[in-house]
């Protein structure tokens, strides 16, 4: 029921439906694909292509193959291209990222897919990570716009023995690393309260789970700085067994309006079991070697 109903009105003609922008939150074609990988989806359907290809033509488009040198952030507005401010890209590599990942669990790659891998390392910056930040002080990369090309890269670089593309993504890792996936550098707090919260689906946000996630797609699970977080998430296990979904990012219905999901991932209730964050925090207690079984 839940793939029937991502799939409506993005792989079945030309209806209003079909014609959303592919990155309308969260019904665009663009959410779909990622929902329709994390769900394990047979890939190499041929009903997904043209679909596949909307996506790729809106992310491999002409603004984000041109380079906009700009000393401030007033020129950084420009919709010429990605702006580049004291020699870092300011790029939303998220959605090139998601792409890169879902395309690739999907077995949907093409020629084309490469390209956003080129584009991704093009635009990472000196920490390994990536920023959409305009502010010509920021230095730092973000983590919501890290984790998802991170990902990416990582998927890719596995399916197609990509070396740069597996470089790129464990440089990657030590954006969250160093920090213990949710810690500041500079005093140890916790970045965001949110980042102390669990979700599902992220969608293009963050928080601890994701990170371990995205690490462990990368192999780095075992770390010794990974430890705090796996600690904190066998933490959060719930008295019954499994774990909850504290708050979504999403409202259930056919609306229009941004936001609104086909279909529902189990809320957000902090004292009940979500089968979809569980399944995600086994995941990854398994590959950090945390399980018994």
């Amino acid at each position: 029921m839940r793939v029937r109903a991502l799939l409506s009105g993005v792989a079945e003609g030309p209806s209003s439906e079909a014609l959303r922008h592919p990155y309308s939150k969260w019904k665009g074609a663009h959410w779909v694909l990622a929902a329709l990988a994390d769900l394990g989806y047979p890939p190499g359907d041929p009903v997904l292509e043209p679909v596949r290809d909307r996506v790729l033509d809106l992310w491999l488009g002409g603004y984000y193959r041109r380079a906009i040198v700009a000393k401030s952030g007033s020129r950084a507005t420009s919709p010429a291209g990605i702006p580049v401010i004291r020699g870092r890209a300011r790029s939303h590599a998220s959605q090139q990222g998601n792409a890169l990942r879902y395309l690739t669990v999907l077995g949907l790659v093409d020629e084309r897919v490469a390209e956003l891998v080129q584009l991704l390392l093009r635009w990472q910056w000196p920490d390994g990570g990536w920023n959409c930040d305009r502010r010509p002080g920021a230095e730092t990369s973000s983590f919501m716009e890290t984790l998802l090309p991170m990902r990416g890269l990582a998927t890719y670089a596995q399916a197609a023995g990509d070396r740069p593309a597996a470089a790129s993504a464990c440089r990657a890792t030590e954006l969250f690393l160093q920090r213990h996936l949710f810690r500041r550098k500079s005093n140890g707090r916790p970045i965001r309260p949110d980042f102390l919260e669990l979700h599902y689906p992220l969608y293009w946000h963050y928080d601890i789970l994701g990170g371990l996630r995205g690490v462990g797609d990368v192999g780095r699970l075992e770390d010794p700085r990974a430890s705090e977080a796996l600690d904190w998430l066998e933490a959060r296990e719930l008295p019954d067994g499994g774990w909850a979904a504290d708050a979504r990012y999403y409202r259930v219905g056919r609306t229009a309006r941004t936001g609104a999901e086909s279909v529902d991932w189990g809320g957000g209730d902090s004292r009940r079991r979500n089968d979809w964050v569980t399944t995600e925090a086994l995941w990854v207690l398994r590959a950090a070697e945390r399980l018994s079984i």
